[in-house]
């Protein structure tokens, strides 16, 4: 480590934290994120059984960025070893959902109910136009209604 490199996010692992990252790398699959951040850690441990590599040479051992080093540094001390395999959970959705469970639950009786006079059965489109038309929202996509009916296993239309 250069005189100039001061860590603000020191990781000092235990025995079991270690060897759970270990188990992260070389036992079953794990998506690719989780085995670099397990690896960065490895990396970055001072304790005795660590190596204590600087965030430069991880960098360049692991061909990642010095942000994705000091994020998983910093995670580690700030939230703990468990926030860090873990991935955080979103503070809200991006998007909003259009069928909460009454709504999704009038969708399902809607689907599972007869068709109208001239059709043999539901189809998205025609649930699409009822929803709105029955007020159960004021508007929404056949892919939409197709996920919802999806998510709940409906598989009448």
């Amino acid at each position: 480590m250069s005189v100039n490199e001061v860590r603000k996010y020191v990781v000092r692992l235990s025995a079991e934290e270690r060897q759970t990252l270990e188990a992260v790398i070389h036992k079953g699959s794990h998506p690719a994120s989780l085995t670099l951040k397990a690896r960065i850690l490895l990396k970055a441990d001072i304790s005795e059984a660590g190596e204590g590599w600087s965030d430069s040479r991880i960098v360049k051992a692991l061909d990642t960025s010095v942000t994705t080093v000091h994020r998983t540094r910093q995670r580690l001390v700030e939230e703990g070893f468990d926030a860090v395999l873990r991935r955080k959970p979103r503070e809200r959705p991006s998007i909003p959902r259009i069928f909460d469970g009454e709504k999704e639950a009038r969708l399902i009786a809607l689907a599972c109910s007869t068709p109208p006079e001239g059709h043999a059965k539901w189809s998205l489109r025609l649930l699409e136009e009822m929803v709105v038309q029955l007020e159960i929202v004021e508007r929404a996509s056949d892919n939409t209604i197709g996920r919802t009916l999806k998510k709940t296993f409906s598989n009448r239309i």
